[in-house]
């Protein structure tokens, strides 16, 4: 059960942006994200959310999309995001936040699965151009953006031969592949 979502939860970067994702869906999906671990217990992280067209546009203004591709400026128009979630840190609760982001967008992205949905972690992103955007305070430090919507794209997992390159690809058919280690070469004892 849970390997199936994490089988299912690849990094999507086109999506059908017509498959709107609706702010009750959004909260429901910062909910697991309230309800998984925290370091120290601390509950540093907020969240903004975005699923309207103007406010999904100006967050996208934002954001980089695959290192690996240099050639590829994201997804046109119309293969876009319906959803954001960005992910932030209070620094009034604390001044760092560990990886309860890395937790926290891992049960969302889990989630979003779950409901037929898919997502990208993005940690490229223009932050003093998107806090100025969404007028975000400045106690709040800017850690992940989370794009989500219905998946147009296919992403496979590919096996990494030792020695191997780990960038991801597309291929002629906008297929993108995904280098993965083997099980035996990750576990050392």
């Amino acid at each position: 059960m849970i390997r199936d979502l994490v089988m299912k939860n690849r990094s999507y970067r086109r999506f059908y942006q017509d498959v709107p994702i609706e702010q009750e869906t959004l909260k429901e999906l910062v909910d697991l994200a309230r309800c998984s671990a925290s370091g120290a217990n601390r509950q540093t992280l907020k969240y903004v959310l975005s699923c309207t067209p103007e406010r999904n546009a100006r967050v996208f203004s934002t954001l980089g999309w695959a290192g690996a591709l240099p050639d590829w400026p994201g997804p046109p128009e119309g293969e876009r995001p319906s959803g954001y979630i960005i992910i932030l840190g209070d620094t009034e609760i604390s001044k760092n936040a560990g990886v309860d982001h890395g937790i926290a967008a891992q049960s969302i992205l889990l989630g979003a699965v779950d409901k037929g949905l898919g997502g990208c972690m993005l940690a490229s992103v223009k932050r003093d151009e998107l806090r100025k955007l969404l007028d975000i305070p400045e106690q709040y430090e800017i850690l992940l953006v989370l794009a989500l919507g219905k998946p147009k794209e296919r992403v496979v997992m590919e096996t990494l031969e030792p020695g191997g390159d780990v960038r991801y690809w597309r291929d002629e058919d906008q297929v993108h592949h995904v280098p993965k280690r083997r099980l035996e070469d990750i576990i050392v004892g």
